[in-house]
This record gives structure tokens, C-alpha cells and sequence, in this order.
């Protein structure tokens, strides 16, 4: 084995003096979207029929080559505590729902891979949905509180 300083060790990697911060859950989804982003037109496989498998048999399912094992290929995410490759252990680490986890990671939609590009949108779009889901709240409400308006003040 071989003995080199912090100094040399510099040259060759990133060496941290102080272990990394814990992230929250935005901040993990946002680092995967980066990862993933990292090379956008990489071909990143789903896992096949994720729906029809019960909740247990759901949380081993995993893709080889998928977006998870991006994650989990990440040193950070390890340290933070990523468990693995598999759809229980990005659900965990990554507080996904489980539409949130079908709209991602399931074949049935995107069919058997896509795009890292495309997954980093998605990612972002689960770690930011407020604008979306307020808007069509909005709308909702409007819809609803005109045709009472017009009965009372009509």
C-alpha cells in the first residue's frame, strides 16, 4: 500500500476536509436531476411492469443501467445513505411517492429506457411541483365558485 499526503492526494482527487453536508429531500432530487444531466442523451433503462408487482416485490425491483443506479454510482448519496440500486431504496432516499416512482421509473410509460435528459426533468419536476398543482388549484376553484357566484348574485 502506498502512503501519500493530503497534498499529493489533491493532484489526483477531490479531497474534502470536512464530510459533505446532510441534503434534504429537494436537494437530493435536485443533485440526481444533475446527475442525470450530466450526460443528457445517455440511454438510462425502467424497470419493466413495475405496476403489476405487489409493494414488497416492487421495493427489489431494479434496471440495470437505470436513473438509481446513477444515484447510486454517486459517493455522496452512498455516504448519505442510498442502500442501493433498487425501487424501495430510491423510493426511501429520495421521498417519492408511489406515482411519483411509476411516473419515473416504470417501463409502461417511457418504454424500456430513455433518455438521462428526459429523467432529469422529471426529477426536477417532482423536486418543484408547487407552481402546477397551484394553478390548476386555482382554476379548480374558479370553475367552481363562478356558477355559485351567478346563483346568489344573479
Amino acid at each position: 500500500m502506498e502512503h501519500k499526503s493530503a497534498h499529493e492526494l489533491r493532484a489526483v482527487a477531490e479531497v474534502s476536509p470536512t464530510p459533505p453536508l446532510p441534503l434534504d429531500r429537494n436537494g437530493r432530487l435536485n443533485r440526481w436531476a444533475e446527475i442525470l444531466e450530466r450526460d443528457p442523451d445517455r440511454r438510462v433503462n425502467l424497470v419493466h411492469e413495475l405496476e403489476f408487482a405487489t409493494r414488497a416485490a416492487q421495493a427489489q425491483m431494479r434496471a440495470n443501467d437505470s436513473a438509481l443506479s446513477l444515484a447510486y454510482a454517486d459517493p455522496l448519496f452512498r455516504s448519505l445513505g442510498l442502500n442501493g440500486d433498487r425501487v424501495g431504496d430510491g423510493q426511501t432516499f429520495f421521498g417519492l411517492s408511489d406515482s411519483q416512482t411509476h411516473r419515473l421509473l416504470c417501463s409502461c410509460l417511457h418504454g424500456e429506457a430513455m433518455r438521462a435528459g428526459d429523467a432529469a426533468r422529471l426529477v426536477r419536476k417532482i423536486a418543484t411541483p408547487l407552481p402546477g398543482v397551484i394553478v390548476r388549484g386555482a382554476i379548480a376553484t374558479a370553475l367552481c365558485a363562478v356558477p355559485v357566484m351567478i346563483y346568489y348574485l344573479g
